[in-house]
């Protein structure tokens, strides 16, 4: 079967056209990962990405292996791990990515696709 499905970019909402049952034809499939981003995206509850996504994720997949997780404030650089906002201190998707897993708590820069239910 070679049906196009049209859906949103799990990350950035962009439409694409995804060809989940004929994969070999779908834009994704040529989007060369590295192991360490297949990895990653085992680990998320997302669905389908636009291809500039998955290029990104796989860059910052990739930066995450040079990085070690910070386990201290102190050790941590605003910009790259976090950002301030209104007062506050929001993760960034990096840190996420560097953390290695969902801790389920609705992060406004979640990096699994998890979403809390309201």
């Amino acid at each position: 079967m070679n049906h196009s499905m049209i859906k949103n970019c799990a990350r950035c909402n962009a439409i694409i056209d995804c060809r989940s049952d004929d994969i070999e034809n779908c834009a994704c499939f040529g989007i060369p990962l590295h192991d360490a981003t297949r990895r990653y995206l085992e680990k998320t509850r997302y669905g389908c990405f636009c291809n500039r996504c998955l290029l990104e994720l796989d860059e910052m997949a990739v930066r995450a292996k040079d990085h070690k997780f910070p386990l201290e404030f102190n050790e941590m650089q605003e910009g790259i791990h976090f950002y301030r906002e209104n007062g506050m201190i929001v993760f960034t998707e990096f840190y996420h990515i560097l953390k290695g897993y969902c801790c389920e708590n609705g992060c406004r820069h979640c990096a699994y696709g998890f979403k809390k239910q309201e």
